[in-house]
């Protein structure tokens, strides 16, 4: 476990404003440590459980999403939020991503999106952009950049959302939404990575970014236009909405409350397992 007093992020990482806008979301809705569990694989977002008194899952790279799953399927009282960077979710987590989007658990995902392998020191990602020179990618990428929000929106996801590091207070409050939201929540966060990145900068994006005002996200086709729009321009705030029943909701016997508060019967599973009952003799 790491110092939680300490993180082991570089001086000026947008993680330490992504972290501050976390916590300010949890005091905003009351909850208490025991009350939230943060799920997270490898790499620099992917720290943040270490440093927030809650309960906690560090996993594989880009596994994530399995484990925030079942975790709301067990205790569906708790809030489960799966923090990721761009790399682990999108690169090693991309097909979990893809099945959660369907399956539309009520987690929320955080993505710390700095366009860069930071963990491991600064190989392309599956955000970055076209032509970037880097350590693995001398040449240039060759690869065209993914984009998440369209990725979401195209596999309609039940929420999709993009927020800034350099906006705290707005930060926090796109955490809320998708908190509160019921069913799968994407929030990408673009960040800065101040050793490693030096295209994708505070001052860079600070130029482009704006939020949203007067759009419907539940208009998918205005919702997959806001989310093409990326260089001189980056929309920001809730992108895409759409009502869909939740993965827990499906699944009957969670309708008697969470698993954690059932009790266990092995004759029951027994049954379940064998189709009958058993007799006397066992």
């Amino acid at each position: 476990m790491q110092d939680p007093y300490n993180p082991a992020w570089c001086p000026g990482c947008g993680n330490f404003q992504i972290r501050e806008a976390l916590l300010m979301a949890m005091e905003k809705k009351g909850l208490r440590p025991n009350q939230i569990a943060i799920v997270s694989g490898i790499g620099q977002g992917a720290k943040m459980p270490h440093y927030i008194s809650c309960n906690t899952f560090n996993g594989l790279h880009g596994r994530s999403l399995p484990v925030a799953t079942a975790l709301k399927a067990v205790n569906h009282k708790l809030v489960v939020i799966a923090e990721a960077g761009d790399g682990d979710i999108y690169g090693e987590g991309g097909n979990h991503l893809i099945h959660a989007m369907r399956r539309n658990p009520d987690i929320s995902l955080f993505v710390h999106n700095n366009q860069i392998y930071g963990l491991t020191k600064g190989q392309a990602s599956p955000t970055s952009v076209r032509d970037l020179k880097t350590k693995t990618q001398p040449f240039g990428l060759l690869s065209e950049p993914l984009n998440p929000l369209l990725l979401g929106v195209a596999m309609n996801a039940s929420f999709v959302g993009r927020g800034f590091s350099g906006d705290v207070e707005r930060l926090s409050e796109l955490m809320v939404q998708a908190m509160d939201h019921k069913g799968f929540a994407l929030l990408d966060i673009l960040q800065p990575c101040v050793t490693f990145n030096r295209v994708n900068t505070f001052a860079w994006y600070k130029k482009r970014v704006y939020y949203l005002e007067d759009h419907d996200p539940f208009d998918r086709r205005s919702a997959f236009e806001r989310a093409m729009e990326w260089g001189e321009r980056i929309p920001l705030g809730v992108i895409y909405k759409a009502k869909r029943p939740t993965f827990e909701e499906g699944i009957p016997f969670l309708l008697k409350g969470p698993l954690v508060e059932q009790g266990f019967d092995l004759e029951r599973v027994k049954e379940a397992l064998l189709g009958k009952k058993e007799g006397p003799g066992g």
